[in-house]
């Protein structure tokens, strides 16, 4: 039963990545076939992002007041609502505001689910259930690389109706999965149920407090900002960066599909690599990844070099996110901890706010080389921020 929640809890996650390369990463090929601009596209973005910070802390505080709803019952929820809104997608042929409203909410909750889903893993475990959870994130990566590359083609030879319905069968699986899950987690919480009451009555310091005993780790977190914009770039615009040297959906879908498929190996081998190197060096060595990607991509003069660029995401995104977490549990204590992931989120949030805001902006006044121009720079600052500050951040 153990390794049967292993497998379906690898598949809510592969399932759960496989709609975010729909609805997210071919957002703007479906968006731009409904006549919305670069500027409108990032607008949808960021509203959907800040729209999905104000939903996670509410729908996390009701999951953890409620004695009726579960988590998986709010995760069935959220894929239930997700469905309704994506039938809609099937009936519009240009923009228009219903249009606007239902993809930003779309992206509000696809966003705001990931951190349930990622919950999902320890709320298993207290069940006595033990889930490996690198190995379930990464059949997210492995899953989502093969959805976009497939889709690219898809979108090709049917047409953009194509994305809309992929969603809709990828989103019935995943409620599938959700749903078996929910039945084997019934069957073995008869079993003992272990919980730690010391961890569930853990609540984070003051922000002020923190920033004081934290101060290096909240200038670092700066340099953040600046990483995520240019990360958020190419995910959002790939398709407009792809476009400008020559390329199409096709060529988009394989590149995404590689970027994560090189976060594979490196997130299944981290905890053997970190036996190596410490924390910092690894951030430290991650954030000139994700310099040296933007970069890459800013010089590209052909839809090759793009493809050649995507190997930095080896020792970039793939490195940076489990270093991250890992460093704020080594350096805070625990009520400091649920602060610190907490400001890495938002400032990853933030980073793609901006990113959203401003990159269609730029894309419709310069085209995508200053786009990527500004991502480097960007890029470029946040790497420096966070190589002297990060330095000085001592454990508490």
């Amino acid at each position: 039963m153990k390794n049967l929640l292993n497998l379906e809890y690898s598949l809510v996650q592969g399932t759960y990545w496989m709609y975010y390369g729909i609805a997210c990463s071919f957002a703007s090929v479906f968006l731009l076939d409904k006549d919305y601009s670069n500027s409108q596209i990032g607008a949808i973005f960021a509203f959907g992002s800040i729209l999905s910070v104000l939903i996670q802390p509410a729908l996390a505080n009701f999951t953890d007041r409620s004695k009726k709803f579960s988590l998986l019952n709010v995760i069935e929820g959220l894929v239930l609502a997700i469905l309704v809104l994506n039938t809609g997608l099937l009936f519009f042929e240009s923009q228009s505001i219903l249009l606007t409203t239902i993809y930003i909410a779309i992206i509000a909750l696809t966003t705001s689910g990931q951190p349930f889903i990622n919950s999902l893993n320890f709320y298993l475990q207290r069940a006595d259930c033990q889930i490996n959870f690198g190995l379930a994130r990464s059949m997210g990566s492995l899953l989502f690389a093969l959805m976009v590359a497939a889709l690219g083609s898809i979108v090709l030879r049917y047409g953009i109706v194509s994305i809309p319905i992929s969603g809709q069968i990828v989103l019935i699986l995943m409620l599938g999965f959700v749903f078996a899950t929910h039945i084997s987690f019934g069957k073995e919480k008869n079993k003992t149920f272990l919980k730690d009451e010391d961890e569930e009555h853990i609540k984070p310091i003051a922000f002020d407090e923190f920033v004081k005993r934290n101060k290096y780790f909240f200038i670092m977190s700066f340099g953040i900002i600046g990483l995520y914009f240019g990360n958020a770039v190419l995910n959002i615009f790939m398709m407009q960066i792809v476009g400008s040297v020559g390329g199409n959906s096709a060529d988009m879908g394989r590149i995404l599909s590689l970027m994560a498929a090189l976060e594979i190996p490196t997130m299944v081998l981290f905890m053997k690599i970190k036996k190596r190197f410490n924390c910092k060096t690894l951030i430290v060595v991650a954030s000139f990844g994700f310099t040296i990607k933007v970069a890459l991509c800013y010089l590209a003069k052909s839809v090759f070099l793009i493809f050649v660029a995507q190997l930095t995401q080896l020792f970039a995104f793939a490195l940076f996110l489990p270093a991250m977490v890992h460093f704020i549990d080594e350096v805070m204590d625990k009520r400091e901890a649920v602060r610190g992931q907490a400001l890495f989120i938002v400032m990853t949030t933030i980073g793609s706010v901006f990113s959203s805001i401003l990159g269609g902006m730029i894309l419709d006044l310069g085209g995508a080389s200053t786009l990527l121009m500004v991502s480097t720079i960007l890029s470029i600052i946040g790497t420096i921020i966070i190589t002297l500050s990060i330095q000085k951040i001592t454990a508490n």
